[in-house]
């Protein structure tokens, strides 16, 4: 299905319509019951009516003061990660070439600390940190990839050894660091959504306003580049200068989510295969890959504290768990041969 706005043509897949806006609804449902969620639980009804302007005044300070940041960050942030995951993998060609497998996300997580606790920063300096210390790390790791190109293989395996020193010097730090400084450290490195407000949302908000179109009009030539770089040339189109644009984006997308929620693992590797599980299109899945990325995210919240009601756990843990499982899955389900 084609759609056309003014001189600009769409090309629409019925199918993966159909799954953007099923997730849509699920992510919707998953904000809602996160905003009900808490000490003091508020039935979804009254959740909706306060959203919509009603509700009475109690009510409207928790849900749109208190849970309502935190859903919208959960939600922005596993967007972020999705599209991030699905550029990396799109480009590199390899299942596990996500963010923070190949090490981006470790540097992110570098200048963060550095931030914590070396210069004692707020939650404004600790952002730009860990946005720059996932741009430095993608800086050194094309500066070492770039004589042979930023292929699929070398990018995964330099990644990997990046993030290994990387992870390396963050643990170095966390044992010179004084003992109070550390724990806030490490419920930070946990990756969390809890005591969200709206400084940590509007970050990541103007951030997607500016980079998921940057990714969508990027999604066509990076579909090019699975055809081999001599066609993408005879098509007019530079494999070099489309896979550098790809991965600044993924980096600057992953940079800004560790930025407002910490290292949260494998939403960015695991959305955008569900998504192409889901979909059945090759290529990049732009829109399925940033509403699964926040389906996933959302929901392990959500259910770590239905879970765990009355102790705050932080959202990382789950998606660490759900995402040890996913690969179980994955593992045994090609061993099977399907």
């Amino acid at each position: 299905m084609v759609l056309r706005a003014g001189p600009a043509l769409l090309r629409v897949r019925p199918r993966g319509l159909t799954v953007c806006l099923a997730l849509l609804c699920v992510a919707a449902a998953a904000f809602a019951i996160g905003c009900a969620t808490g000490d003091y639980p508020v039935p979804v009804l009254d959740v909706v009516r306060t959203l919509v302007g009603g509700g009475d005044p109690g009510n409207r300070f928790i849900v749109m003061d208190l849970r309502v940041p935190r859903g919208l960050d959960g939600l922005l942030v596993g967007a972020a990660l999705g599209v991030s995951g699905d550029l990396f993998q799109s480009v590199t060609r390899n299942p596990l070439g996500s963010p923070d497998i190949v090490g981006f996300g470790n540097g992110a997580v570098t200048g963060a600390l550095l931030s914590l606790l070396w210069w004692r920063g707020g939650p404004l300096e600790t952002s730009a940190a860990a946005f720059t210390g996932g741009v430095v790390t993608a800086c050194v790791v094309y500066a070492i990839c770039r004589k042979d190109g930023l292929r699929g293989h070398r990018l995964v395996i330099v990644g990997i050894g990046v993030s290994a020193m990387a992870y390396s010097f963050n643990a170095w730090l966390l044992s010179r660091a004084r003992l109070q400084d550390a724990e806030t450290a490490q419920l930070w490195l946990t990756g969390t959504l809890n005591g969200r407000s709206w400084d940590n949302v509007v970050p990541v908000a103007v951030s997607l306003v500016v980079l998921l179109p940057a990714a969508m009009a990027q999604s066509r030539r990076i579909g090019i580049l699975t055809l081999g770089d001599d066609v993408a040339r005879s098509l007019g189109l530079s494999p070099a200068r489309t896979r550098i644009l790809a991965l600044g984006t993924g980096v600057a997308l992953v940079g800004v989510a560790t930025a407002s929620a910490g290292p949260i693992t494998f939403v960015a590797l695991a959305a955008p295969q569900i998504a192409r599980l889901l979909t059945r299109a090759p290529g990049p899945n732009i829109a399925a890959s940033a509403l699964t990325g926040a389906v996933l995210l959302q929901g392990a919240d959500v259910a770590v504290q239905w879970a765990v009601p009355s102790v705050e756990v932080p959202a990382g843990l789950a998606t660490g768990l759900g995402g040890g499982v996913y690969l179980a899955w994955l593992l045994a389900r090609r061993r099977s041969g399907r």
